[in-house]
């Protein structure tokens, strides 16, 4: 029986990967990939899992070090969101325990706004999130990371402060959804 419930979780680990290696944290139907902290009212509609009130973190139930992640979001009016990597504690998520690649179009300090990371790497471009739906691709392999918000670079970047944790995806405020979350360990 031992045996079978191990085959059984090798079968179900490779149909969640890819043959490119991508793993998808985030399928449209359920929340399994993460643990949430918070009071944000997380909520899967049509596909996408969104929030608009509270405030907390969808944290992944796996530790990353080197890595590609792509994720797909919207950010409404006003929105404070953000993508939360290489996390010092799960339960604790901060933009100084995890680097955070911003979604803050209106953030009071501009060096950390969106596509930006807070408090380590102030965005090289600037783009605006708001009232669309946008696509983050980022990689983090050693002390390097690269960020890439709509196509444009935004972080290009070495800093070698965090080096292993879980993911995070954030709600602050606004309106805040992601409908495609997909992880490449490098």
């Amino acid at each position: 029986m031992k045996r079978l419930s191990i085959i059984a979780l090798a079968l179900f680990a490779l149909s969640a990967q890819t043959s490119t290696g991508w793993v998808t944290l985030f399928n449209g139907k359920d929340l399994n990939s993460f643990n949430q902290v918070g009071t944000a009212n997380w909520q899967i509609v049509d596909g996408v899992v969104q929030a608009n009130m509270g405030a907390g973190h969808l944290v992944s139930k796996e530790s990353y070090t080197d890595f590609e992640i792509k994720v797909e979001f919207y950010a409404g009016p006003k929105s404070n969101s953000g993508v939360y990597m290489r996390c010092l504690d799960g339960s604790k998520i901060t933009d100084k325990t995890c680097y955070e690649a911003n979604v803050f179009d209106n953030r009071p300090d501009q060096s950390g706004r969106t596509g930006g990371i807070p408090n380590y790497a102030p965005p090289i471009a600037i783009v605006n999130a708001e009232g669309k739906w946008n696509t983050y691709e980022i990689t983090v392999r050693g002390d390097h990371i690269v960020v890439v918000l709509n196509g444009t670079k935004t972080v290009d970047a070495h800093e070698g402060t965090l080096k292993s944790g879980p993911i995070a995806l954030q709600y602050q405020g606004g309106d805040v959804k992601f409908r495609s979350v997909q992880i490449r360990r490098l």
